[in-house]
């Protein structure tokens, strides 16, 4: 049933709605919750507690030691995720990205660790190859190309080492075919029944990646990612990629990045009616913090804006390097 025409002017008064903050707060259609958000935080392998990010500013890099810290920091200020990045040395990469399943490698140090002093913090973590190669793929490259169903079984391997290390979610971010299948079958067969996955169903080709690749240590990314991530002028490819991982096993999915593709979120959240997740990434988050520092945008009204804007195309939450931010406002707006 379509909705009735409105009354004309000026029986109908569309301002009425709008004439004090109270009326504004009562009538308002989409509202943003701690709960809503997922924070990422980078940890590294170095002997330094906290490490300054240039391209992001504001973020650090931070020690096991730290991210614990961070951990007890995101229960408090009511976050319910952190999602976890690595930042190698140089000499641990390699091409075969052999360090991304020592069950003693870094990620799976933090996951313990923060499990044994925050054990209600729900921890994602990334299911993914570039932080671990000297290419900075996300998969193997063989003779110029990356490989499929050989990057998957490294996958497959990655996701059980995190698990049994006491990560929560596994999120695919390789946009590698048919990974969600084979990890969802890895996890069924080691009893792993109840871990979640979200995957990164929707992850698109971008520009706006390049701080994250330097938080990261991504230095010279041979070649580019189009031959696996998505192409941005696509939009009914988006639909048959969260088709296939939701079949595959997915229990959550992601569409990265965010503001530049707000249609997928909406499409993807209208189409399927299952957890969707955006990813607000790091160059998003980088103009934002530049504009304010230069005084061309307001910079609380320009993040909640943006998050909002997440919340009315359908997401059920959101990844933010903001998350900390945000979550100190509301909680000082009493939201």
């Amino acid at each position: 049933m379509s909705s009735p025409l409105p009354a004309p002017f000026p029986l109908a008064r569309p301002r009425r709605l709008r004439q004090s903050p109270w009326v504004r707060e009562l009538v308002a259609e989409n509202r943003l919750h701690v709960s809503d958000l997922i924070w990422p935080i980078f940890i590294h392998d170095r002997d330094v507690a906290r490490e300054p990010i240039g391209s992001l500013v504001g973020v650090d890099r931070l020690s096991v030691a730290e991210a614990v810290k961070e951990a007890k920091l995101a229960k408090n200020l009511g976050i319910k995720v952190l999602a976890l990045f690595p930042h190698l040395r140089e000499d641990i990469r390699n091409a075969d990205a052999t360090a991304a399943i020592d069950p003693n490698g870094l990620i799976p140090t933090v996951c313990r660790a923060i499990k044994a002093e925050a054990p209600d913090i729900g921890l994602l973590v990334d299911v993914a190859l570039d932080p671990y190669t000297d290419h900075g793929h996300d998969g193997l490259l063989r003779e110029g190309r990356i490989v499929n169903d050989a990057t998957v079984e490294m996958l497959v391997e990655q996701a059980r080492v995190q698990v049994e290390a006491g990560a929560d979610i596994v999120a695919p971010s390789d946009m590698m075919d048919g990974r969600i299948l084979r990890i969802r079958q890895a996890l069924e067969a080691n009893g792993h029944h109840d871990t979640l996955i979200m995957s990164y169903a929707a992850k698109y080709a971008s520009a706006f990646y390049g701080p994250y690749r330097d938080a990261i240590g991504v230095k010279a990314l041979k070649g580019d990612k189009k031959t696996y991530q998505m192409d941005s002028s696509n939009s009914d490819e988006a639909l048959r990629e969260v088709a296939m991982d939701i079949q595959e096993g997915a229990d959550m999915v992601m569409v990265k990045p965010g503001l530049p593709y707000l249609d997928i979120v909406q499409r993807v959240s209208e189409t399927f009616q299952v957890p969707t997740f955006v990813y607000q990434i790091s160059g998003e988050y980088a103009m934002i913090k530049a504009a304010a520092e230069r005084g061309w945008v307001d910079h609380d009204r320009a993040v909640m804006e943006t998050l909002l804007a997440f919340k009315r195309a359908g997401a059920t939450g959101i990844l933010t390097y903001f998350a900390r931010h945000v979550a100190e406002t509301l909680l000082e707006g009493g939201r």
